[in-house]
């Protein structure tokens, strides 16, 4: 039994260790620099309760990105100094956040330990490599990304931190090998369990799909699949799940070896960075010799996200997440018993509302980042939830999975084929989409990166939007100024979310601006002091079949808002601007422009063709070339 001291280790803080949406992500050589790291997880041990702490059981892993293995070394040690009872470790280091999740909530030690908590080591869809991205976030008990209460009191720590714990005797750990290594230090036991990475994952995706039906699928000759990990954590996973235990061609299977630095790619699962399964599927602009396959995905660095995509044939995130909600109950075992309600982030288009309004589900709009989303499914509110931004999820983690929405894609196709596996030809991922937008509208939608802004520039360009809010005369003379043909703008604030749940109110989320023909109120706390004017305004158009304001106005807000607003077409998202918290240096502003078309006859345009009048106004009325100096979008999705 090798024994360890504890040492206390002196610092002084660094400026910039605040949490973004989901945990501190830098560039390596930021994280490589003394002290840095360990600042970090001191500040995260020193936030949370004594027993979350001492005598308690933590994962420690993540996407393998270049400094992992170092930085786990680090955290082990620390952990040890703390009073951490012991360290779950995947493999190699190796976890999705989607498989931390499920740690978390499912295995159960050898000794009936439970964890209570997670490093996770990712910069999720960021680079890496030496001068690329690094990351590192913490997850609760319930599996789920730390609340703002805690990334909050992170965040005081490490202005004012002064000293660190740190067990600097202990020797490095083998994570290459299953074993469980024991250690005892002043506090007694202290254990490091190296575990395999993928049968705790793999075992809770077979408890929620029918692995046959999926399998069936597989098997046909007219049904062709591809998987692109792009050399994330999700290849420790692909050939398990689609090869093994589906019965794909491990062919089918590109990029699908982890590697430190995604092999010189960008991790990220979108039509710009995931080229070479969008030229296979016969998207890119030369288009393979071979027939594309019918089916293909990929997923980010940790295995979070995911794109979904037909044979020459896109699916967004927002349609995605839509047809999910929409089929799950008929398609996946998990959801048999129904869906207790969905949820999307606000810059998600109104798709999946939709669909909530068509099958009477509970529905949620909350601001981006999947805390929110598993405030919602810890109270049993939220089944299905998603994101724009490539994820998707359910309540069977915290965490979006971006081989869940695969496996959830295949099961859907797996349904509607079959009674067709012999027939002519397959129910296809294009006539999934169409056959949705045929029965619910299509929400034609993009979204337009701008990365590495310069942060003043882009907190600039913020205010402005915000100042703009508050005459929208002077807004709607700037919109006909460019474009005579885009409806007035009605109302524009910003958004700003009150967690059922909780009560904690989140602001600053995003700059929203609707657009039509008349002014309603939003229904959160405006909604009974605004409920005479917003009735003369229902009366006004001839809609008299509303619900009284009283006692009723709160449960029924989102029937009348669908049966004023949605189906009298009086009032659409016309565009949202927010800055993202995924970046490692400067800042991302993010553009999202929306337009719904109900008409079966106008869902077939493209969505550039049909935005594009939309995006004119977006750009020219924010001043985005002059805040910016940006003439065009990194990415366009």
């Amino acid at each position: 039994m090798v024994l360890f001291k504890v040492s206390r280790v002196e610092t002084t803080p660094f400026d910039g260790q605040k949490p973004g949406t989901s945990g501190l992500r830098k560039k390596v050589k930021v994280f490589v620099q003394p002290h840095y790291l360990q600042n970090f997880v001191q500040s995260t041990f020193n936030a949370l309760t004594a027993e979350k702490v001492r005598g308690a059981t933590l994962v420690v892993s993540g996407d393998g990105r270049y400094f992992s293995k170092d930085a786990i070394q680090i955290i082990i040690k620390m952990a040890a100094a703390n009073g951490v009872r012991r360290v779950w470790v995947g493999q190699n280091g190796l976890l999705s956040t989607p498989a931390v999740s499920a740690v978390i909530r499912e295995r159960v030690g050898a000794d009936g330990s439970k964890a209570t908590g997670a490093f996770i080591l990712t910069a999720s869809h960021n680079p890496g490599g030496p001068h690329e991205d690094f990351g590192i976030k913490y997850n609760m008990e319930n599996g789920g990304p730390a609340p703002e209460g805690i990334t909050d009191k992170i965040y005081e720590n490490t202005k004012t931190i002064g000293e660190y714990l740190l067990a600097e005797d202990l020797p490095d750990v083998d994570i290459s090998t299953i074993a469980v290594t024991g250690f005892e230090g002043p506090e007694g036991q202290f254990d490091v369990d190296v575990f395999d990475s993928a049968s705790e994952y793999v075992k809770l995706m077979k408890s929620i799909f029918d692995f046959q039906s999926i399998q069936k699928l597989l098997s046909s000759p007219k049904f062709t699949f591809c998987y692109d990990a792009l050399h994330g954590v999700a290849g420790a996973y692909a050939k398990r799940i689609f090869v093994e235990e589906l019965g794909a061609q491990e062919s089918s299977l590109l990029n699908c070896v982890p590697k430190e630095d995604f092999g010189g790619g960008h991790p990220d699962p979108n039509l710009t960075y995931a080229k070479e399964l969008v030229a296979r599927m016969g998207l890119a602009h030369l288009e393979s010799q071979e027939e594309p396959p019918e089916f293909g995905a990929a997923a980010d660095g940790d295995a979070d996200r995911n794109m979904i995509l037909g044979k020459r044939f896109f699916v967004t995130p927002s349609d995605s997440v839509a047809i999910i909600a929409a089929n799950a109950v008929q398609s996946i075992p998990y959801f048999s018993a129904g869906l207790k309600g969905v949820a999307r982030s606000m810059p998600t288009s109104a798709a999946l509302d939709v669909v909530a309004k068509h099958l009477n589900l509970k529905f949620f709009e909350v601001p981006t980042g999947w805390k929110f989303f598993g405030n919602l499914m810890d109270a049993g509110l939220c089944s299905v939830c998603g994101e724009e931004s490539f994820g998707t999820g359910s309540d069977h983690i915290r965490e979006k999975d971006g081989i869940w929405a695969v496996l959830a894609w295949l099961s859907i196709l797996a349904y509607k084929n079959k009674d067709n596996l012999d027939g002519d030809k397959l129910v296809t991922v294009e006539d999934i989409v169409r056959e949705h937008w045929a029965t619910y509208g299509r929400h034609y939608y993009t979204r337009y990166d701008y990365e590495n802004v310069d942060s003043d520039a882009a907190k600039e360009l913020m205010a402005y939007l915000v100042k703009l809010q508050s005459s929208l005369d002077e807004v709607n003379s700037i919109v006909k100024g460019i474009r005579s043909d885009v409806a007035d703008v009605v109302h524009a604030d910003e958004f700003e979310y009150k967690d059922p749940v909780d009560g904690s109110i989140s602001k600053h989320q995003g700059w929203v601006a609707y657009r039509g023909f008349f002014q309603v109120y939003w229904f959160h706390e405006h909604i009974l002091e605004n409920a005479f004017e917003l009735y003369w305004d229902i009366m006004s158009l001839g809609k008299m079949n509303v619900y009284w304001f009283h006692e009723h106005i709160l449960e029924n807000a989102f029937e009348l808002y669908w049966d004023i607003i949605m189906s009298l077409g009086k009032m659409n998202v016309f565009c949202v601007f927010r800055l993202s918290g995924t970046g490692s240096e400067g800042a991302t502003i993010r553009l999202y422009i929306e337009q719904y078309e109900k008409d079966s006859s106008k869902t077939g345009r493209q969505s550039q063709e049909a935005l594009s009048p939309l995006v004119e106004v977006a750009l020219k009325l924010s001043k985005m070339q002059e805040f910016t100096g940006r003439s065009a979008p990194t990415v366009i999705t």
